[in-house]
């Protein structure tokens, strides 16, 4: 330590104390949040109230389901209603069928998405304001007012009744939500990006899988999950579409379910089949769920 000029040799400059910050700003932050924290367990509560009660209802026996006092928990459980829903072939057929139908509309949507996302955000050609137009035209349409023209179409074509049409009829309605969203994230990537990469001898297609598509991974991942979810709890084509059993959907089971004969009035059943049913979508976004943050974020902001 040395003395500071103007001061007499032997004093010493005492060091600047760093700023001590109120004890009544960390109380005041902590009065304001605790309303907020309410109101968000308050809302979850909320939402997460009927998937408990769908999730209590299924390990219910039938004395528990028959009382008139409610059961908020299940005072004898069992796993009947899940061993007689995967026992039962029709829902393991209608599973593959929701699988193969769900996984084909997702690939299909993201790889023709994002090529024409990146054709839209990176050239310019004749006609792309128009085309661009019209991919909003298209999503501002509602679903059920293509239901019946597209059951025509596809009856004409021989698709009506099979998986083929309903993964046709899905790519509808993903594909310009697609090419939208990932038009923003093509969009927020420099094109400096590009010319630095082929001015180091990148080509064209080394500049898509190299640069271009690995900054788009959160894009493509936050797109995917949500067209999976969109596929997967489609409900009004595929009733429309589809009228043999072995080749439905997950969700046309659970409409069916309780109209046929054999299962009756099977609450619990009706649950547990609703249960698994929701299992793979949460199961998904778990798995993904910092990649679909990064993703929604991500596109927001243009480099």
């Amino acid at each position: 330590m040395t003395a500071t000029i103007g001061q007499p040799t032997g004093v010493v400059a005492a060091p600047d104390d760093p700023p001590v910050r109120p004890r009544r700003t960390a109380g005041r932050r902590r009065r304001r949040t605790w309303p907020w924290n309410f109101v968000a367990v308050l809302l979850a509560a909320v939402f997460g109230a009927p998937i408990y009660w769908m999730v209590i209802t299924a390990f219910m026996t039938g004395a528990d389901l028959s009382k008139t006092t409610p059961q908020f928990f299940p005072t004898h459980p069992t796993l009947r209603a899940f061993r007689d829903i995967l026992g039962d072939s029709v829902f393991r057929q209608n599973l593959l069928n929701t699988l193969i139908v769900t996984l084909v509309a997702v690939v299909i949507s993201l790889v023709i998405g994002f090529l024409g996302a990146l054709a839209i955000a990176r050239f310019r050609f004749l006609g792309r304001k128009v085309f661009v137009f019209a991919i909003l035209v298209v999503q501002m349409i509602p679903l059920l007012a293509l239901t019946i023209p597209l059951s025509l179409l596809l009856d004409d074509l021989h698709l009506k009744n099979s998986l083929v049409g309903v993964i046709i009829s899905y790519l509808i309605f993903s594909m310009p939500y697609t090419v939208w969203t990932l038009r923003a994230f093509v969009a927020g990537i420099p094109k400096e990006l590009d010319e630095a990469a082929m001015v180091d001898g990148c080509t064209r297609w080394q500049t898509f899988y190299k640069i271009i598509l690995p900054l788009t991974g959160p894009g493509l991942v936050a797109t995917g999950v949500y067209c999976w979810i969109l596929a997967w709890n489609e409900f009004v084509v595929a009733n429309t579409l589809l009228t043999d059993n072995n080749k439905q959907t997950l969700m046309v089971y659970l409409l069916q379910f309780q109209a046929s004969s054999t299962h009756g009035a099977d609450y619990a059943g009706m649950m547990a089949a609703a249960t698994l049913t929701s299992l793979p979508v949460v199961i998904l976004f778990v798995i993904f769920q910092r990649r679909i943050s990064a993703g929604l974020t991500a596109g927001a902001v243009k480099g």
